[in-house]
């Protein structure tokens, strides 16, 4: 299951927490890290975040990001890792300096920080016992297909342009493969650990409560493929006829887009100017792309409360399942 949830409030600083949970494991990504977002969150989920992945490195998407690493600075019990476009490894070495660590001989920490180009990947590792003083070059690899890949999800990485590189994130679960109970009762079999096994993809004879029988027919009988969940993030992008021309296909499918709502329709020359959207110009991407709902976010603060709802129409004029973050209206 992909749950997700828009941290922080309408027309101030916004982030996106996301979990994919398989039953078995579970991988929390936290998407920008603006002042404040953290709040929301209990200490214990803020500990548990795996990735971190900065769209880009402007104040509004990182000045957040002081709270998340002292929860974390010294967190041994998960890897730490840190995504973002270039330049982002220099600037949190700047952050991550920015503290009198006089006992980091007993720290024992390791954070790895990524710059994604959208064509590779550069990373860098900071030691925590050596105060954070070393950038260490850890290589390079060429980008082809998911960014990163745990066993519940994988992120994908979509280069934007925002006054330079800014990044979206395609986040999907992997494939499901779920057991059809109409088809096990009419087969008489009852459940236990050999659907494990069947799923799994066991060959040969398997051993069904004693009984041996094919795994080859029993998968073809019983098992069916489905698509997991999705999401995307895209936020602070320059969006015209060609970009969305570029991003539809990128976003063929997804579930949920969350996006920006920075401009009105007709502040479209001023969207522009500052390489943002206006709320009609993502809902016409979201409906290009086929996702099943939109919902805005990161609005600006040049619109009162009292023109959401205008916001929230004009994108649903265009894309009917657009929606605000629960709450925001009653703001």
């Amino acid at each position: 299951m992909l749950k997700a949830e828009v941290l922080g409030r309408p027309a101030e600083d916004n982030a996106l927490w996301v979990s994919a949970d398989s039953g078995q494991g579970q991988t929390r990504l936290l998407l920008d890290c603006g002042e404040d977002t953290l709040d929301a969150l209990p200490l214990s989920e803020v500990q548990a975040v795996d990735h971190l992945l900065f769209s880009h490195l402007h104040m509004d998407h990182v000045a957040g990001f002081d709270t998340f690493f002292r929860a974390n600075f010294d967190r041994t019990g998960r890897e730490n890792h840190i995504w973002g476009p270039p330049g982002t490894a220099r600037i949190l070495w700047h952050r991550f300096q920015g503290y009198w660590w006089n006992y980091a001989p007993e720290l024992h920490a390791t954070w790895h920080v990524h710059d994604v180009d959208g064509r590779e990947v550069r990373t860098f590792r900071f030691e925590a016992r050596e105060a954070f003083e070393v950038m260490h070059e850890e290589g390079t690899r060429p980008l082809h297909g998911p960014l990163l890949t745990t066993a519940e999800a994988s992120v994908e990485a979509i280069p934007l342009g925002h006054h330079g590189l800014s990044l979206g994130y395609v986040v999907r679960e992997p494939e499901r493969v779920a057991v059809d109970p109409a088809q096990l009762a009419a087969l008489g079999l009852k459940g236990g650990p050999w659907l494990a096994q069947l799923k799994a993809g066991a060959t040969g004879l398997l051993d069904v409560h004693g009984t041996p029988l094919d795994a080859g027919e029993l998968a073809a009988r019983l098992l069916r493929r489905q698509t997991g969940q999705s999401l995307a993030y895209l936020t602070d992008f320059l969006l015209d006829e060609a970009e969305q021309g570029r991003l539809a296909p990128l976003l063929a499918g997804v579930g949920t887009l969350y996006a920006e709502a920075q401009y009105t329709p007709e502040d479209a020359a001023l969207a522009a100017r500052h390489q943002h959207t206006t709320v009609t110009q993502v809902a016409s991407l979201a409906r290009a792309a086929g996702v099943r709902e939109l919902c805005l976010l990161h609005l600006s603060r040049r619109y009162g409360p009292g023109r959401w709802p205008e916001l929230l129409g004009a994108a649903r004029s265009i894309f009917p399942g657009t929606r605000f973050p629960a709450g925001w209206l009653e703001e």
